[in-house]
């Protein structure tokens, strides 16, 4: 059956079975199982991005039962699975096996530790982008995943499908997707099991329409037929036609349902036995009619003899839908397991049978369905009956065999495991709880976002952007305790206004907070009526579901993660049990973030101290000075400037100790105090930069610093230049052009004792603009230092022309934007701009290196 096939059959049954947009439920079904046959893989998936732009939602599957995806139906657009990866950068990720999905993707891989290869590819058109397709295939033995010829098509089949959602949504058809829409599924395409042939006959005249399929049953090729009866009864084992002809006239003459099984020479002297269903159409008053039949012949080919064999066998044999149902046992199973079949037939073994309930037997039946390899594993009946369980996975299911197995031992059950006499090998582990592996992908993911928290509210960002998506919610806030008081950390969706009547609500106060956290057990309420039953006159959110999560750590309350959903929202105990451990691990993220938070204003009090406040105002000079912390770390660091007035000169620097913390800025304070003592008290700018190098050796510093200290004589423009391992000077003249000041320097502060730091001069003239800064404006990855100074002249030059402050801020709009700037910046602008009677010198902007006169 072709992709279009598929699609075209679940047309009839409109818009109420696949959704309320049925050519786009087409659409899907024909691009994923399209792209599963291209691509050769077992299952495949097409993720839709939800309206509130958060999650990438399952559309339509192709070999994977609903039972597999519910761990996954919803996927966080900025989680770490290669669905997420794909849509956010518009490329494929292919991942051939095992072993670079560990690489690339770990916590997928110990959430589903299964050999497979998969691939993931945006459906995107144009600028849009609407989602993700994902395939998945059995690794193979030498590690290599799709062709590239393969992957080509995988590409197309997602363009395809993107263009044809794009012309949808242009025609209103698209419709809109979010959580709630059920997912379109369907099976693999295979050839069909039984072969069906259709008739009509006349009894009285022998005349007989036949199909194509009823010809090729009886093994005449369908322009051979001449459509008489008896051409195909010459086909029939001789015997059986007697009894044939008379149930067949008695089934006429009484007006009943005709069925037979006949057996159908093949010419080679063997024969197959169908079984042929027929009845007289309903058409009394037509005489003619009563004598025709209308039927269908089945041929089941072997199968009802191999069902037949497998009934006589004493071992255990079955077959498991895609979905983990049982959908056939035979009668040996029943005595193995103790139940009867009606009581396993269309349900899950784990669900029936309580010593198979464990997680990690369920977990067996998952690794056969993901990996399509073969698992065996052994089960402990009780009181002391073990039993040898194997695994057959295929496109439309699992086949099982199971058989009585001797006590095991645990031993290697690797390539050289010896099997038992007459068995295939098995692994055996003792029975042990673990979740589900959705479950464990949820725990993974916001275990692993909230390590890279730092501060309380990047804590409550990674938890709204895990767990909405995750389980579905509309509505997150986090409260923490202070003082006995629950105060609002932050929230997203609910109105400010009805939070506000809660803010500083009393831990004795009887709400579902408060409960949850002075009792320390989680409240999943489903209803308002519920809620309001427990709770009257509560005032109720426009919720519809809620969970309450109490946040404890250390045997301390910290908050209440408060989960709210717009419609009604069942919590199953799987869920129920994972909004419980996640709670734990948001405590522990919130309390620690919140230490962080109490030590953070103190460090940035310390440097808000260290830093000038207040540039002094200079005749002849116009100073600015920016400071920009790093996001990362402390969101404090060793960056400083400084203006020091030295009688008839000024002393301009910029400096930089290395790293972003709390030592950092504590030497900054010390260098900064340093450079102006010495400046104050007189000292040329190359012995400032020796002694205040000398006085850091002598702090024993553990942290390295650099600066570049000048002094400018705003009367006569003169400025001499000194540099200790730090990035050059740029200066802008008049005319709009800028070039790096090519001035000597010494090494790093803190290196050598007896270090000489050099000390250049140069002319400014009237207008000129002279630029300090740190490292952190202008290094970006992958760029040489050089090339990165040189954007920042080009920059200079470019947005030069405006007052200072706003070319001080010009310059650091890229770098205000970004929020993965992973130093601090500090810039310091001086324009020289004296009245004109006081410029003594002739313009230059040439240094001259040497001592100072």
């Amino acid at each position: 059956m072709s992709a279009n096939d598929v699609a075209s059959n679940l047309h009839p049954f409109g818009a109420a079975s696949v959704g309320e947009a049925p050519e786009r439920d087409e659409a899907l079904v024909s691009a994923i199982v399209g792209a599963v046959e291209l691509t050769g893989a077992h299952t495949g998936s097409v993720f839709l991005l939800s309206g509130d732009h958060r999650s990438l939602v399952v559309a339509a599957s192709c070999g994977s039962p609903l039972s597999l995806l519910s761990g996954w139906r919803r996927i966080p657009v900025n989680s770490g699975l290669p669905v997420a990866e794909a849509y956010r950068s518009g490329r494929m990720v292919h991942l051939a096996g095992a072993e670079e999905t560990m690489r690339r993707f770990p916590q997928l891989s110990v959430a589903l530790p299964y050999p497979f290869g998969s691939a993931s590819v945006p459906v995107r058109a144009g600028e849009r982008t609407f989602g993700t397709m994902a395939v998945v295939w059995t690794a193979r033995p030498d590690g290599t995943g799709l062709s590239r010829a393969q992957r080509r098509k995988l590409r197309s089949a997602a363009d395809r499908l993107g263009s044809t959602l794009t012309g949808l949504r242009a025609r209103g058809a698209l419709g809109e997707y979010d959580e709630r829409t059920a997912p379109v599924v369907v099976p693999l395409p295979s050839a069909p099991v039984i072969r069906v042939g259709l008739f009509d006959w006349n009894l009285d005249t022998g005349a007989l329409t036949a199909d194509d399929d009823l010809c090729a049953i009886f093994g005449m090729p369908p322009r051979e037929f001449d459509g008489r009866a008896a051409t195909l009864a010459a086909m029939i084992e001789p015997s059986d036609l007697p009894g044939f002809r008379s149930a067949a006239r008695a089934a006429v003459r009484e007006r009943h349902v005709l069925a037979y099984c006949l057996r159908i020479r093949d010419g080679r002297g063997g024969h197959h036995t169908v079984e042929l269903w027929g009845r007289v159409p309903e058409s009394p008053d037509d005489l003619e009619a009563s004598a025709h039949m209308v039927g269908a012949v089945l041929d089941s080919g072997s199968r009802m003899a191999a069902v037949a064999a497998i009934e006589r066998l004493a071992d255990g044999f079955f077959a498991l839908a895609p979905d983990g149902r049982l959908a056939y046992a035979n009668h040996s199973l029943e005595n193995l397991l103790g139940v009867r079949q009606g009581e396993l037939l269309g349900r899950r073994p784990w669900d029936v049978l309580p010593w198979l309930a464990d997680p990690v037997y369920e977990d067996r039946y998952r690794a056969a369905v993901v990996s399509q390899q073969p698992v065996s594993f052994l089960v402990r009946r009780p009181p002391d009956k073990w039993l040898a369980f194997s695994l057959h996975p295929g496109a439309q299911g699992v086949t099982g065999w199971a058989a009585p197995a001797r006590q095991p031992v645990p031993a290697d059950t690797g390539p050289g495991a010896t099997p038992m006499a007459g068995r295939p090998p098995v692994s055996w582990s003792s029975p042990s709880a673990a979740p589900r592996v959705g479950s464990l992908y949820r725990v993974l993911t916001l275990g692993s976002a909230l390590t890279e928290a730092v501060t309380a509210h990047e804590v409550f960002e990674a938890v709204a952007e895990q767990l909405l998506p995750a389980f579905g919610g509309q509505k997150l806030a986090i409260t923490v305790v202070e003082e006995r008081r629950l105060r609002l950390l932050d929230q997203r969706g609910y109105s400010k206004r009805f939070l506000a009547r809660f803010e500083g609500t009393p831990l004795h106060a009887r709400l579902p907070v408060t409960d949850a956290l002075t009792s320390g057990a989680p409240m999943f309420v489903e209803s308002r009526e519920e809620l309001l039953e427990t709770y009257p006159g509560i005032m109720v959110s426009q919720s519809s579901s809620w969970a309450f999560l109490p946040l404890i750590a250390s045997n301390r309350p910290v908050g209440v993660c408060l989960l709210g959903f717009d419609d009604v929202h069942r919590f199953p105990d799987e869920e129920r049990g994972v909004l419980t451990a996640l709670s734990g691990l948001i405590a522990q993220a919130l309390e620690r973030a919140r230490l962080y938070d109490a030590e953070f204003a103190l460090a940035r009090g310390l440097q808000n101290a260290l830093l000038p406040h207040r540039l002094p105002t200079l005749p002849g000079l116009d100073v600015t000075g920016r400071y920009l912390p790093g996001t990362g770390g402390m969101d404090i660091g060793g960056d400083w400037y400084d203006v020091i007035p030295t009688g008839d000169e000024v002393a301009l620097i910029v400096g930089d100790v290395e790293g972003h913390n709390v030592a950092a800025a504590a030497a900054m304070g010390q260098l900064r105090s340093a450079v102006r003592a010495f400046a104050t008290a007189g000292h040329p700018p190359s012995d400032v930069v020796a002694n205040t190098n000398r006085l850091h050796m002598d702090l024993d510093p553990a942290l390295l610093a650099s600066c570049c200290y000048a002094r400018l004589h705003p009367r006569s423009g003169v400025v001499r230049i000194v540099r200790a391992g730090h990035l050059p000077p740029l200066l802008r003249l008049p005319d709009g052009q800028a070039e790096v000041l090519d001035v000597p320097g010494g090494p790093l502060l803190g290196i050598d004792t007896a270090a000489h730091f050099p000390e250049s001069e140069l002319h400014l003239v009237p207008g000129s603009i002279l630029a300090l800064y740190t490292d952190g404006l202008i290094e970006k990855r992958d760029s040489d230092i050089d090339s990165d100074v040189d954007r920042l002249r080009a920059s200079l030059a470019r947005m030069g022309g405006s007052r200072l402050e706003d070319l001080a801020d010009a310059l650091l709009r890229d770098a205000r934007r970004s929020t993965d700037r992973a130093d601090d910046i500090a810039l310091l602008l001086t324009e020289y701009a004296p009245p004109p009677q006081t410029a003594t010198k002739p313009a230059s902007a040439q240094a001259d290196s040497g001592p100072s006169p």
